[in-house]
């Protein structure tokens, strides 16, 4: 995930956002082809990992999954971790803290709701994070478009499940935290260290639940590759992508093609879980994608 700026989702996701900047001359291909690669992989990952849940459930392949991130980011950030002070150990395990609540909230609400539905409102914490930052007429607009959406999706009706929901809207929130935090991590601690170590630490605090699951439950070795394609495909090729992506295209645009992550969502769920949704759901999906992209488009148009 990405340390998210002022402006809605022009970051966040998975990973701490590389310090590097677009090459001028506007939107390469490759960066393109790139964007769409990682966010596939990222909606893949959470399916394939989903198929898991019936073995490990969503606490022991949210575990595997922070175990991959945790290797990944530390062989990148490689932290120094006997440098590290107070001030910069207290943010550092508080991203621990919120980096694992926002995986498994998300991951228990996919397995209650569904990928697309269960992304799309933690969708909202960026979103809210960026809308609440502006003071612009159209980000007023954009954020009675995202409610709609929103009281569309949570609309009381038979089948719905309020606790699955609720706990879309707790990643949301987590999500919001944890840019928050990566922001006062990223300036007190260079480069990836901070996240890296935060990573790690999380990691560290799910093994006790790793370890249960695996007793409770034995793990097959079909469900422990679900859990590990998950945390490859979600952790790590999106972050990996992401490196090449920001150097070849300007933050704006970096930005619009994330608010297409909830609709990819829906896609992937439907394609490979067969999790359809009504058109009603759609509406409301394509409703807080709307909202943020309009309000990247009028800031990007504001600063031209």
């Amino acid at each position: 995930m990405y340390a998210a700026s002022a402006r809605p989702v022009e970051t966040a996701r998975r990973a701490p956002s590389p310090p590097t900047t677009a090459k001028p001359g506007g939107t390469r291909p490759a960066g393109v082809v790139t964007m769409v690669a990682s966010g596939l992989s990222n909606q893949t990952g959470a399916a394939i990992g989903s198929l898991a849940f019936p073995v490990l459930g969503p606490v022991g392949v949210v575990a595997v999954r922070q175990y991959v991130a945790a290797v990944v980011l530390l062989a990148v950030g490689r932290p120094r971790l006997r440098t590290f002070t107070r001030r910069q150990w207290w943010p550092v395990v508080l991203l621990a803290l919120v980096f694992g609540a926002m995986n498994l909230s998300l991951y228990t609400a996919i397995d209650r709701i569904g990928l697309g539905l269960a992304v799309t409102l933690e969708f909202l914490g960026p979103l809210c994070i960026g809308l609440a930052a502006s003071r612009r007429r159209v980000d007023a607009c954009c954020a009675v478009i995202a409610t709609a959406g929103v009281v569309t999706l949570m609309r009381p009706r038979p089948s719905a499940d309020l606790l699955g929901m609720g706990l879309g809207l707790l990643a949301a929130a987590c999500w919001a935290s944890y840019i928050l935090l990566n922001r006062t991590v990223g300036r007190r601690i260079p480069c990836a260290a901070g996240s890296a170590a935060a990573a790690g630490l999380s990691a560290v605090l799910f093994l006790p639940a790793g370890v249960a699951v695996a007793v409770r439950h034995p793990p097959t070795p079909t469900a422990v590759g679900c859990a590990v394609a998950a945390g490859v495909l979600s952790s790590a090729v999106p972050y990996l992508a992401d490196l090449f992506t920001l150097r070849r295209v300007p933050a704006p645009a970096f930005g619009l093609f994330m608010s297409v992550n909830p609709v990819l969502a829906g896609l992937v769920g439907w394609v490979t879980l067969g999790q359809g949704l009504d058109w009603t759901e759609w509406a409301a999906i394509s409703a807080v994608v709307a909202a943020n992209a309009l309000s990247i488009l009028a800031s990007r148009g504001g600063q031209s």
